[in-house]
């Protein structure tokens, strides 16, 4: 069932009870998208520096590297290769 059989049910039935027809489909699409991208400038704002996804990104990218160096110091590899031979 797609959306447009789905509002044409929840209208039938809303007239059979006597209630207010639901909204089209896409009625409020603009609306919501208006109101997400305010979400996400509000949270630019108030989250702190550090939390905010480049700083996360380095301190992954920072912690890959450690773990791959303390492995690579530790004389195993930082990965396993499928199939592949340890040495």
């Amino acid at each position: 069932m797609n959306a447009g059989q789905q509002h044409l049910l929840d209208t039938y039935r809303a007239a059979q009870r006597g209630e207010a027809a639901p909204p089209a489909p896409g009625t409020h699409t603009a609306r919501t998208t208006r109101e997400i991208q305010q979400w996400y400038r509000f949270r630019a704002i108030v989250t702190a520096p550090a939390d905010r996804l480049p700083a996360r990104i380095r301190r992954a990218v920072r912690s890959a590297v450690r773990s791959a160096a303390a492995a690579l110091l530790r004389g195993g590899s930082a990965r396993a290769v499928p199939g592949g031979r340890r040495g």
